[in-house]
């Protein structure tokens, strides 16, 4: 013990037992990794930037461009890298759109404070840097920003076209975008003019058609057919309609248990005795005036049975079974109509009312159930999606996805920006100017922010083909001289005002992404140690 307190206290002058370079190290390999996965989605990015493959454990395939799909099925195993994902799926909910954008500002922020730290510049300088810088941000893309109103139905398609024609399913744009228009306005309360939430709008997704198949229904649609095996109506006019959860079948016991049966009479005496038990209940709906029964799937038995369908058919019924749990609440809000959870408690009053409900035969051979003309509808819509095989049917309606929630953003915050990587040089610019007045560290850190915001126009250029360099350095000396709009069009492979080549998006998707990107590199600066618990 002794010899050991000699050699602690012969350690060298300049050894500690706080090691800094381990602390670098630590913060050089989460920046890296961060770097990596920021990276991975960059060539992504904009109207002609690529898609990528995604081949699951499972053996599934998806073909898709989305940032926040790339990312989730990702496999991140660093921890600071994992920060990028919950980023992605962070602006993904907060505005819908933008998920690829947020990633890659973040990637350049990371990089731009790698280089501070090497200079010697402290992470909490830098750190506090940024967040000066992003909220300063914020404020430059306000001012700049214009104001849109909900009865500027042109703006708001632009708006949802802007945000289509980097998908896969951009051809479709023109269809897709008046229909996220469409369907959002459709929901949004007057009492309540500023939220929307997106789970009043419903998509269901029927393999087969194209893309341009897709079509907004103003009620109910089913992708499945009407259950007719035992020839029961197809087609119902003034539909009273049950949204049940029990069961149209033999009771069983709660416990397990076996009945013997030894002989033909007790057969028939369970038999007619089931019989009678199914037809009493159905003689209970028929009383009511219900015509169609919507039936939720059940997983401890049958929720239909084929004896069942039989009676159902005979009291000219129409059957849709095996409504999945989850989408009762949309049903019932839709048919403003309440779940019927017992037989006993089927009345009238907890039914909806509509003017028909009818099988539709689809071109290619498969066939939805429509439910039309709802009395007293509640505030949803529903929008069918059509394509001809799973990787272009799963693309739309992620592509939908975001149209909708770049609309809802409008409804949130009412404001317009230019696209094409405009506000960014601008905000560069500004940023800039207004760095050359700070004093100390302060001023280089937010030059550095100004200068990693470029990267969105960088990256814009580089995927299309263009030259970087040259059109970032065009953009400057445009926005130098006073023209704010001034963005690349991708589409023409030139700068030109963006906002008259109807190229706009939200306020609230560039100002979340800024301020997301900004907290999660500063979450990642501020970390100098990982420790592993067991």
């Amino acid at each position: 013990m002794a010899s050991a307190a000699v050699a602690v206290a012969k350690a060298k002058p300049t050894e500690t037992f706080v090691d800094n370079k381990r602390k670098d190290d630590i913060r050089m390999a989460n920046i890296t990794a961060a770097e990596a996965v920021a990276n991975a989605v960059r060539t992504s990015l904009g109207p002609k930037g690529m898609d990528k493959m995604i081949s699951t454990a499972s053996g599934e395939v998806i073909i898709t461009n989305d940032g926040a799909t790339i990312l989730n099925k990702m496999e991140v195993l660093q921890p600071a890298a994992k920060f990028l994902v919950e980023l992605s799926k962070s602006q993904d909910v907060v505005a819908g759109d933008g998920t690829t954008t947020v990633v890659v500002i973040s990637g350049a922020l990371l990089k731009a404070s790698l280089t501070l730290l090497s200079s010697g510049i402290h992470p909490s300088v830098v750190s506090d840097s940024l967040h000066k810088a992003s909220i300063k941000a914020v404020e430059i893309l306000s001012a700049v920003a214009v104001p849109v109103e909900l009865s500027d139905r042109d703006s708001l398609v632009k708006s949802a076209s802007t945000s289509l024609n980097s998908k896969v399913v951009s051809q479709y744009s023109t269809l897709l975008a008046p229909l996220a228009v469409d369907a959002v306005l459709s929901v949004v309360d007057p009492e309540k003019p500023d939220l929307v939430d997106l789970k009043d709008i419903k998509i269901v997704k029927k393999l087969g058609g194209t893309v341009d198949d897709t079509e907004l229904v103003n009620g109910l649609v089913f992708d499945k057919k009407v259950s007719h095996a035992a020839g029961g109506p197809t087609r119902v006019e003034n539909a009273k309609i049950g949204v049940i959860q029990f069961q149209i079948s033999p009771p069983k016991t709660d416990i397990e248990q076996s009945i013997v049966v030894s002989d033909y009479s007790q057969m028939d005496r369970i038999l007619k005795e089931e019989r009678n038990y199914i037809l009493g209940m159905i003689k209970k709906i028929k009383a009511t005036g219900c015509n169609v029964l919507l039936i939720q799937k059940s997983i401890l038995r049958d929720a239909v049975t084929d004896l069942s369908l039989h009676y159902l058919a005979k009291a000219k019924i129409l059957v849709i079974k095996d409504i999945e749990r989850d989408e009762i609440e949309f049903i019932t809000k839709t048919l403003n109509c309440l779940p019927i959870s017992n037989i006993e408690h089927f009345r009238a009053e907890k039914m909806g009312f509509a003017d028909i409900v009818e099988e539709v035969p689809l071109g290619d051979g498969g066939k939805i159930v429509k439910i039309m003309g709802i009395k007293d509808m509640g505030r949803t819509t529903s929008v069918l999606v059509r394509g001809s095989n799973h990787l272009v049917l799963d693309e739309a309606e992620r592509s939908l996805h975001d149209a909708l929630c770049v609309i809802r953003c409008l409804v949130n915050k009412k404001f317009l920006i230019a696209g094409g990587g405009a506000p960014e040089i601008e905000l560069s610019r500004q940023l800039g100017a207004w760095a050359k007045v700070l004093q100390g560290m302060e001023g280089y850190c937010i030059k550095a922010f100004a200068e990693a915001l470029e990267v969105i126009p960088y990256t814009l250029a580089e995927n299309a083909g263009l030259n970087p360099i040259a059109i970032v350095t065009e953009l400057r000396n445009r926005h130098a001289q006073g023209e704010i709009n001034a963005g690349i069009n991708v589409r023409k492979g030139q700068i030109t005002n963006i906002l008259e080549e109807n190229v706009v998006q939200p306020l609230l998707v560039s100002t979340s992404a800024i301020s997301l990107a900004s907290e999660c590199v500063r979450m990642i600066l501020k970390i100098d140690d990982i420790v592993t618990v067991r």
